[in-house]
């Protein structure tokens, strides 16, 4: 088994934890294996694009179909000579 060190802890952060610990009727050694592992084994949510959120939230409301506007020929480009 691997041991390691945390250091610069918060003391609010340790008196949370020493707290939790209790309250599940365990050392705080064990409460932080368990958070640990718990953190550990989650399956990584896949990040959504800001488009895909926005998507989502309104999709509920229904569409609305848009008329666009033909396209026009492109311009030509300057020129520098």
């Amino acid at each position: 088994m691997a041991s390691i060190t945390i250091r610069r802890l918060d003391d609010t952060v340790k008196s949370r934890l020493r707290l939790r610990a209790a309250s599940n009727g365990r050392s705080m050694e064990e409460e932080a294996r368990i958070i640990l592992r718990e953190a550990v084994e989650r399956e990584p949510v896949p990040a959504k694009g800001l488009g895909t959120a926005v998507h989502e939230l309104f999709k509920p409301l229904g569409g609305l179909d848009l008329e666009l506007p033909p396209r026009e020929a492109m311009r030509e480009p300057p020129r520098f000579d």
